[in-house]
Parts: structure tokens; C-alpha cells; sequence
């Protein structure tokens, strides 16, 4: 079993950062790969970044942009998202997910095991 617990979401203004972080427990984070998601209100769960077990990333570009970053750090067993310059389309719930198969960062939500119970992020404008 692994279980994720976010934090890091709050309210921000546009062009503003968050960082948000989501601590594994488990002794299987380190070969795992790691995933965010987000949904906003009457819409659909989307993808948002990802990250491989040996830290190759995979980026929603048409909705990150480079604005967001994924990151890991595996003795803490700690998986990263850097926002900046966030925009009010940025609102959502922010999932953090662990999918076991740990070689592919995918961006599909049903390649995950196991997932967080989300963070809330609020961008004003």
C-alpha cells in the first residue's frame, strides 16, 4: 500500500507561485512514477506533469508551458510541483498519483495506482 498526502495549495494571485509537495509513505516511492492531476469544477480530471522513477518528466505543454515543474526527492520520499506565474485557468484540485510501474511518466490518469486526496488551489485575478 502507498498512501500520498498533498499540501501546498492555497490562494494566490495571478502571476503568483505554489509549490506543492506530496509526502509517499511505502517502501515502493522510489521505483514508482510520479504524477499530478487536476480538476476544476465540471470539468474533466487532467494531466499535469509527471516524473519517472529515474526523473524523466513528462508536461501537459499546452497547459503548464513551462510555467510548472515537477521534481522528486526519493530519501524524502517527496514529490514536487513548482507553479509560477499562475493564471485564474490554474484553479483546480491538484491530485498528487503513484503509479508502480515506475519506468514510464505518463500522462494518462488510469495508468495510476494510487492517489492522494488533493490539494486545493485558488488563483485570483
Amino acid at each position: 500500500q502507498v498512501q500520498l498526502v498533498e499540501s501546498g495549495g492555497g490562494l494566490v494571485q495571478a502571476g503568483g507561485s505554489l509549490r506543492l509537495s506530496c509526502a509517499a509513505s511505502g517502501r515502493t516511492f522510489r521505483r514508482s512514477a510520479m504524477g499530478w492531476f487536476r480538476q476544476a469544477p465540471g470539468k474533466e480530471r487532467e494531466f499535469v506533469a509527471a516524473i519517472s522513477w529515474t526523473g524523466g518528466t513528462t508536461y501537459n505543454l499546452d497547459s503548464v508551458k513551462g510555467r510548472f515543474t515537477i521534481s522528486r526527492d526519493n530519501a524524502a520520499s517527496t514529490v514536487y510541483l513548482q507553479m509560477n506565474s499562475l493564471k485564474p485557468e490554474d484553479t483546480a484540485v491538484y491530485y498528487c498519483a503513484a503509479r508502480l510501474d515506475g519506468s514510464i511518466a505518463s500522462p494518462v490518469w488510469d495508468g495510476y495506482d494510487y492517489w492522494g486526496q488533493g490539494t486545493q488551489v485558488t488563483v485570483s485575478s
